[in-house]
């Protein structure tokens, strides 16, 4: 009797993968589309996002034709689209859009960088909490609408009036937030390892850290649309460029229509830094899923 095992022919039709592969191409062919939350596809819910897009813009147009708004008060979306391409047709825009983006950005950087470090020695600190918090909540209480012709009386009706109003926008929500995440790292993990004789340093890096990030990345993420309004905001009060400097030109002629194409380029400008500050949290703090359901719709 042959014991030695005879090789299995593939009949000439078969196919010729090895069981690992086939696993590995099932599971691949499985997880390519992982389900969402709202139980649709990607393909599906942005369908139902341009759908919705439709159906907003149709309801818009008919409204304003059927009872005869005049455009000087509410313009359609068809007028609406023709400034928005005049603007960039024209290449007026592009100056204006440099500076607000300026603006915009660098404000949105130092009030960040003010308000991370200024909340990083609160969140370790009871004495600072107690001395210097109340001071920064009665700040933030005030309008900055209300101080902002004081800031372009100081810095002046260039861009630096603008940068500090923005700023000053920015520097609480970032502050906050920074706090809270401090003081949420759970107690039993600090004090394992104040046991293993770690430095103050040591526990901030290894502990506090990496339980405050998701808490920051959620205070960038509301300071740089803030950023958006305290730029326009600034501009409002007194500006030589800028967008809202441009709304402001557009107001005086009357034309709503081109209020309207520079307000759809704010909305825009916020929607792109939003999606921006959604990516690199979720390259940063990848170990969770705090920011992947709001990162769909962006």
């Amino acid at each position: 009797m042959n014991s030695s095992a005879s090789p299995i022919k593939t009949p000439p039709g078969a196919s010729q993968k090895s069981p690992e592969i086939a696993v590995t191409a099932t599971a691949t062919a499985t997880f390519e589309a992982p389900p969402e939350p709202t139980g649709l596809t990607p393909a599906r819910r942005r369908t139902l996002m341009l759908g919705f897009f439709v159906l907003v813009m149709a309801v818009w147009h008919f409204a304003v034709v059927l009872m005869q708004v005049s455009p000087l008060i509410f313009p359609g979306p068809l007028a609406v689209a023709r400034a928005l391409v005049e603007l960039f047709q024209s290449g007026e825009i592009y100056t204006h859009l440099g500076v607000t983006l300026y603006e915009i950005l660098a404000g949105f950087a130092f009030g960040a960088i003010f308000g991370l470090a200024l909340g990083a020695l609160i969140g370790q600190s009871t004495l600072l909490e107690a001395v210097l918090y109340p001071y920064v909540v009665a700040f933030q209480t005030v309008p900055k609408v209300a101080v902002a012709p004081l800031f372009v009386l100081w810095f002046g009706f260039d861009t630096t009036s603008k940068v500090v109003i923005t700023a000053t926008i920015v520097f609480f929500p970032v502050l906050a937030n920074t706090i809270v995440g401090l003081r949420s790292a759970p107690r039993d993990q600090i004090e394992l390892m104040k046991a293993f004789t770690a430095s103050p340093w040591h526990v901030f890096r290894m502990v506090r850290l990496p339980q405050a990030l998701p808490y920051v990345f959620a205070g960038l993420d509301i300071g740089i649309v803030l950023a958006v309004i305290g730029a326009i905001v600034g501009e409002f009060v007194g500006a030589q460029a800028g967008l809202g400097y441009l709304i402001l030109q557009r107001n005086f002629s009357m034309d709503a229509a081109g209020m309207f194409a520079i307000l759809v380029v704010l909305s825009l400008i916020g929607l792109v830094l939003h999606s921006l500050m959604k990516f690199i949290a979720r390259r940063v703090i990848f170990w969770t899923d705090a920011f992947t359901d709001l990162s769909r719709g962006s």
